[in-house]
């Protein structure tokens, strides 16, 4: 029976696998964040500018909410990770999540085309490179 042989191989993580940019929108317009169509097609537009490729989208329009018009989640399943964006018209309130481990991508510009479109009264946002 011949002897087997095995070796470790030593992998190593890069420093930084990706970045990742989050934040809160407050004052945006309700009917601007209750509309589905229109938040898919700036979810879309901001994957296009930042460099990232689209695989799949999940959206979801939930049901009004004491007379006011439900809010809205687009989640679009990148090569590169994600993109999520979540709405609370009744707040005026709405989060944005974008990470992304390409090295061609850049989140913090389809973060500020997002921000940029919806126009909210003020931001909270933070930026991270993920990894050791």
């Amino acid at each position: 029976m011949p002897k087997t042989q095995t070796r470790n191989v030593q992998m190593t993580m890069p420093r930084i696998i990706g970045k990742h940019v989050y934040g809160n929108l407050d004052g945006v317009d309700g009917s601007v964040i209750a509309n589905l169509g229109v938040l898919t097609k700036i979810v879309v537009e901001s994957a296009k500018i930042g460099n990232m490729h689209i695989i799949e989208m999940i959206t979801k329009k939930f049901n009004s909410y004491n007379g006011i018009e439900g809010g809205v989640s687009v989640i679009a399943l990148i090569e590169e990770s994600h993109i999520a964006l979540h709405t609370w018209p009744e707040s005026s309130y709405a989060t944005v999540d974008i990470y992304s481990c390409g090295e061609a991508s850049n989140p913090e510009v389809a973060f500020n085309y997002i921000v940029g479109k919806l126009k909210p009264r003020a931001v909270s946002s933070n930026f991270i490179d993920r990894g050791k």
